[in-house]
């Protein structure tokens, strides 16, 4: 654009100083704020920020902390069960009790999100999940089970205040044009984190029968994982903004400015949106399978490969992996095209029939077979996540999309615990043969 002249090159704490988000008018008369352009209309000024990109993937960074912490226990099971001399449900629980205490803490945790924005809600979930890792820290012995229950409880209060934030970041930060590709990178950083959950744990904490040598190794794994959280809360602290000075799109200005907003009647309203509704149902078999397969793939794996904890790990890992390319490629697919519709049908398709190939290949004692059609499995069901988010967004506009990805993450949640729960205990098949996710087939073809 000529006769304008931009500053760029920014770093360190100029990225995150409001004094550096200069506006200049151009000689064709649009205002332009670090190369992105702003227009006033009906009164509002519309501007992105460079910022906006630290927010967010700070905002993976600590999500990804979190989300290691739901799995390094189920990726591990079998280890810990003899470590703590518990019984299986016992450490089952450890993984389910980010699901259970999700149901009834989304409500007031997405009425605190609307009314106090992102940085108190950023606070709140960030410290919870640094307090939880160092309770762990002090459990690394095998009497203590009660203690490091108490400390993934926190963590998975701390879940709460995270899970629901990705669509509502990148309505506030980015722009229409970058709202799925934020919303995905959100995403990325809980996919990033059940990766390294997979990967971790069973290289930190071998399967050894040496008590002394395996409380060691735990201690390493608890002790690391609190000095993560811990600076990440340190930088949540003084860097993590409740939002621009101003708003990157017409349609958050025209948010922020209404006050006439009721959290009760949004929840009515969505509720008898049956489009959403609809997608409410479809995003929670499909995510909730994705729950109860991670957490009991460790004995899923063991079961049919006796011995292989480590790449049952690595089965995790290659399915997040390839979850996070497509959250990418479906990301940067709905910026450029908005067909919301399409796109989720085609990735749920391919997600039924990679869960279906993927549950008949255990049996055939191919382990090479199993990460590759845990693969295809892994890009299209995980890769569903900000799909879900972002298409309920467009279907609930102008609703709050706290509370629309709020409700999604419920019907995941409820799902998974109900997914985990025919899967141990389904009285048609013994619960060692792990056939009995064969049962969730019927409601994800319905």
């Amino acid at each position: 654009m000529s006769g304008v002249t931009v500053k760029e090159g920014f770093s360190g704490q100029d990225l995150l100083n409001t004094a550096n988000d200069t506006s200049e008018k151009s000689s064709a008369g649009e205002w332009v704020t670090n190369g992105d352009p702003v227009q006033p209309v009906q009164g509002h000024v519309t501007r992105l920020y460079r910022r906006r990109w630290f927010m967010v993937l700070l905002f993976s960074s600590y999500s990804l902390c979190n989300a290691f912490q739901w799995l390094q226990y189920g990726i591990i099971s079998n280890i810990f069960i003899k470590y703590y001399g518990v019984s299986s449900l016992a450490i089952d629980w450890l993984s389910m009790s980010y699901m259970l205490i999700y149901i009834p803490l989304i409500f007031p945790v997405a009425w605190l999100l609307d009314s106090r924005g992102l940085r108190i809600i950023s606070l709140i979930g960030s410290g919870l999940n640094c307090l939880g890792a160092w309770i762990k820290t002090g459990s690394a012995r095998p009497d203590l089970f009660g203690v490091t229950l108490f400390g993934q409880l926190v963590c998975a209060t701390g879940q709460v205040f995270i899970l629901g934030m990705p669509s509502h970041i990148a309505s506030v930060w980015f722009s229409s044009t970058e709202v799925s590709t934020a919303c995905s990178i959100g995403v990325f950083g809980s996919q990033l984190g059940v990766a390294v959950g997979f990967l971790l744990p069973p290289v930190l904490v071998p399967n050894i029968e040496d008590m002394d040598q395996l409380s060691h190794h735990i201690s390493i794994m608890f002790y690391g994982t609190a000095a993560v959280a811990s600076l990440l809360f340190v930088l949540v602290i003084f860097v993590f903004q409740d939002g621009p000075p101003l708003p990157p799109t017409l349609a958050q200005a025209k948010h922020l400015s209404n006050t006439d907003y009721s959290y009760k009647l949004s929840i009515l309203r969505l509720l008898k949106n049956q489009n959403f509704i609809l997608l409410v149902v479809s995003y929670g078999l499909n995510t909730g399978a994705y729950y109860s397969l991670s957490t009991l793939l460790n004995r899923m794996v063991t079961h049919h490969f006796p011995g292989e904890e480590v790449n049952a790990g690595r089965i995790g890992l290659t399915i997040t992996v390839a979850g996070m390319c497509g959250a990418l490629i479906t990301g940067f697919w709905l910026d450029r095209t908005k067909t919301y519709k399409q796109t989720t049908l085609g990735v749920y398709i391919f997600s039924l029939v990679g869960m279906v190939v993927f549950t008949f290949t255990l049996d055939l004692g191919y382990l090479w077979l199993v990460f590759i059609t845990a693969g295809c499995l892994g890009f299209f069901m995980t890769g569903y996540l900000p799909l879900g988010f972002e298409f309920a967004a467009e279907l609930t506009h102008p609703e709050s999309e706290g509370t629309s990805s709020g409700l999604l993450n419920v019907s995941a949640q409820g799902s998974g615990i109900f997914a985990v729960h025919e899967n141990l205990y389904c009285p048609r098949v013994p619960c060692n043969d792990y056939r009995c996710l064969d049962s969730s087939l019927p409601l994800l073809k319905a």
